[in-house]
């Protein structure tokens, strides 16, 4: 795990931002969407165009569904999220550096100036049931690293055999339909952001962070 790039790296965003200007789309009735982070102009349930195509086009076995959690994020909401965990961080754990509580906060919310979900360019997602019951992942969505004692990570070895299969089936489904996944945290996956583009090789990102609500 120490091999990871955190999105707070300087490598992700030293990568361009190329707007193709894509809008925000509301998801509900074309996926299945949870309410449980819900906002009352209803901007967690939207995502860039592109980003909604490619999750309907993904293919899950029989018993299996995605559910949206988290979709496009404020960049307000955003700065907030991150400034209240790097502060709690340094709280608990007092030898950090503003730096190391910098680095060590975006395991888990990322920097404003890079963060993905501001671009309609992440979503946060589980996998249910097709009556809507949520399959073991390990984790519950959103479990930080340290209540979760690291299971939150992709890739953790800690979790059940029946949670790693279900996170294996996940990956393969999303990683098919050109997503990528930040490997702190197993719900979340984007398209088209500079972390994408850090991951896949391309040369630039293709959505930048944008308003809600979309321009009509």
């Amino acid at each position: 795990m120490r091999d990871i790039v955190l999105i707070s790296d300087p490598r992700v965003a030293a990568i361009p931002v190329r707007e193709c200007g894509e809008p925000l789309v509301d998801v509900r009735g074309r996926l299945r969407v949870d309410s449980r982070l819900a906002d009352v102009d209803g901007a967690y349930a939207h995502l860039r165009s592109g980003l909604l195509e490619r999750l309907e086009k993904v293919a899950l076995p029989e018993g299996y569904e995605l559910l949206i959690v988290e979709g496009y994020r404020p960049i307000t909401t955003q700065r907030t999220y991150f400034e209240e965990y790097k502060t709690r961080l340094l709280i608990d754990f007092p030898d950090l550096s503003a730096d190391e509580a910098h680095a060590a906060a975006s395991r888990y919310v990322s920097p404003v100036e890079v963060a993905p979900h501001t671009a309609g360019a992440a979503v946060d997602l589980t996998l249910c049931s097709p009556d809507g019951v949520e399959h073991d992942m390990g984790t519950a969505v959103n479990d930080n690293p340290e209540e979760s004692e690291g299971a939150c990570y992709t890739a953790a070895a800690t979790i059940s055999a029946q949670a790693r299969a279900n996170r294996e089936i996940l990956v393969a489904a999303l990683e098919s339909v050109g997503l990528v996944n930040y490997p702190t945290e197993w719900w979340h996956w984007s398209y088209g952001d500079r972390y994408w583009a850090m991951s896949t090789g391309a040369p630039h990102a293709l959505y930048g962070p944008t308003s809600f609500p979309p321009a009509s």
